[in-house]
């Protein structure tokens, strides 16, 4: 199964959209979407706008591959858990958040292995194929320098 989340702050349906045309291209129905309050609905899978802290966590944990936005709740639970993460940041510039922090985040993370990076809608289909690929081999999204990342994201909040 693949979770699709977009945190409780905002729908995000480009990221929907595009997993949803993924999921459709290659015949993947195995889907949980969480969309956020008046997002767009896919016609396959469950779809919710919320789901709560323990429903969340048991399709994080069923999940094979976790689809996200940039935001730090989901690229933390995923590295904590070793979860295989696709993520696609919000774009201040089609005014998906008010800032641009997520690409932010995202262009400092990108690298990190079992985070498969894209940059849009584009790079969606193939980081999903190569996140349930290394599934499949047993990789796992992990740091090679766990306290760098922290000691970075500590540094940003203080």
């Amino acid at each position: 199964m693949i979770f699709v989340t977009v945190g409780t702050q905002l729908s995000f349906d480009r990221l929907i959209k595009a997993a949803e045309d993924w999921a459709l291209k290659n015949n993947y129905a195995d889907m949980v979407f969480q969309v956020g309050k008046q997002g767009y609905k896919p016609k396959i899978g469950k779809s919710f706008e919320f789901l709560s802290g323990k429903e969340a966590d048991d399709y994080f944990n069923e999940a094979a591959v976790v689809i996200g936005h940039a935001g730090m709740g989901t690229i933390l639970s995923c590295l904590s858990e070793s979860k295989p993460l696709v993520v696609m940041p919000r774009l201040f510039t089609l005014n998906e958040h008010r800032n641009n922090h997520q690409l932010a985040t995202y262009n400092k993370l990108k690298e990190l292995g079992g985070l498969f990076a894209a940059d849009d809608e584009l790079m969606l289909n193939s980081a999903i194929n190569n996140a349930l690929e290394s599934k499949s081999k047993g990789c796992t999204f992990t740091s090679r320098a766990p306290v760098e990342i922290t000691d970075y994201i500590k540094s940003c909040i203080y």
